[in-house]
């Protein structure tokens, strides 16, 4: 039976956030869930009936003080903190770069790149009194290459990759490793909110030919690449992007 452990997963309310909770409770993990918003009716009861312990705790992410407090609260349900999983983020604004207001830019990057920082800089402290573990950062395929009308997203994404590299390299002696899984394009209910917008006009067709493989991803082909970068099986794999993206950058 495999040891159970504890994580941290943010951004838990969101596709990936959720995904990977639910492989996590599936393997009988102790699982903090965090997000701004209050979790789905009947997800935590789901996580519970998949053999998990899960807890939920509302946090802002771009708070250095809440962020204290959540890893705090995480390492009080079991006395130490195993990995964790930076999933919060949003999207870019669809605007060209000279059209793009300083207040939407300043916010893409203080939820997807500083909150990142927030959030590895205290489940570090953790697990350095504990001996180590494991942190995957949810990065995208757009932390390697780039598109049109998104300077703010492909900047904070590039800049996720390197955050991961360099805390990797900072950790690595300590016991603790740090990856970023990389998604193409994942079907989660961000596009769903978006279904309306005029460039979502055959969004989903433009997808299947972007990605060779000929389809969107789903969340739960995300969380198991989350899970296997957490467990002792990915031991020597540090500093990595693993691209989860049908071949998007492959092209």
């Amino acid at each position: 039976m495999t040891e159970s452990k504890t994580y941290i997963v943010t951004g838990a309310c969101g596709g990936i956030g959720s995904a990977a909770a639910r492989v996590l409770c599936a393997a009988g993990h102790n699982v903090v869930l965090s997000d701004i918003a209050p979790p789905q009716e009947g997800l935590l009861d789901e996580l519970h009936a998949l053999g998990g312990s899960p807890h939920f705790i509302s946090c802002d992410i771009t708070s250095d003080r809440q962020v204290q407090d959540l890893v705090a609260a995480a390492v009080k349900t079991s006395g130490r903190l195993d990995g964790a999983v930076n999933s919060a983020g949003i999207e870019q604004a669809m605007k060209p770069l000279a059209d793009l207001e300083l207040e939407t830019w300043e916010r893409v990057i203080r939820v997807n790149l500083t909150s990142v920082f927030l959030c590895m800089k205290h489940e570090i402290r953790a697990m350095l009194e504990t001996g180590g573990g494991s942190i995957v950062n949810i990065g995208s395929a757009i932390g390697a290459v780039a598109i049109e009308n998104g300077c703010e997203y492909v900047a904070s994404k590039h800049g996720l990759s390197g955050l991961t590299k360099a805390g990797a390299l900072d950790y690595a002696k300590a016991g603790i490793r740090v990856n970023a899984v990389m998604p193409g394009v994942i079907k989660t209910p961000m596009h769903e909110r978006h279904a309306d917008a005029p460039w979502m006009k055959d969004f989903e067709t433009l997808m299947h030919t972007r990605h060779p493989i000929g389809r969107m991803g789903m969340p739960g082909e995300v969380g198991e690449a989350v899970k296997w970068l957490l467990s002792d099986a990915s031991s020597f794999v540090t500093g990595s992007l693993m691209f989860v993206d049908g071949g998007y950058t492959a092209v």
